[in-house]
């Protein structure tokens, strides 16, 4: 077969347009189960917030018991050190429990002249202390069979950083 000249030879003519069943040159988007992968990404993304906020809380009021449980053993053992060397007669032990400002006020001379003739302590116990007032409440037995309920206020040392007696209210 020849070919006239001019005309197109069958190599040049343009292939036909795909019809159906010809794939697509990209994947298409899934459209199945769209909602339900969204829902369960923000579920898990829910649950990822609520388990890392939940941790911190625990841990912030485990903090908050801790501090409050040592404050209280900290005043507990302060003011109890202090009414042990009273009972005993140990005036300068508990002399120097008191805070600079009570030390300042009183010599250990005055300090013991004044707890020596009052009534000797003969059993004691010491309650929780009150955060922002730093009392410590103490209900004690005198020699003589008198209760009392005392109010013990209590300071920080700038030094030391322990608790000191600081002054007693009856």
């Amino acid at each position: 077969m020849t070919l006239a000249a001019g005309a197109p030879s069958p190599t040049d003519v343009p292939p036909p347009p795909p019809g159906p069943g010809v794939t697509p040159p990209f994947a298409a988007p899934p459209i199945e189960g769209r909602n339900a992968r969204m829902w369960l990404s923000l579920g898990v993304a829910g649950l990822a917030a609520v388990l890392c906020c939940g941790a911190g809380g625990t841990a912030l009021v485990g903090l908050v018991i801790t501090q409050a449980e040592s404050l209280n053993e900290q005043a507990q053992t302060i003011v109890g050190g202090y009414f042990d060397a009273l009972s005993e007669g140990n005036y300068q032990d508990a002399y120097k429990l008191l805070c600079d400002d009570a030390q300042e006020d009183e010599t250990p001379a005055q300090f013991t002249a004044r707890v020596s003739s009052g009534p000797r302590i003969t059993s004691y116990e010491v309650g929780d202390v009150a955060i922002p007032a730093l009392t410590v409440p103490a209900d004690v037995t005198y020699a003589t069979g008198g209760q009392d309920r005392l109010e013990i206020t209590l300071a920080q040392d700038a030094g030391t950083g322990q608790f000191e007696v600081c002054g007693i209210a009856g």
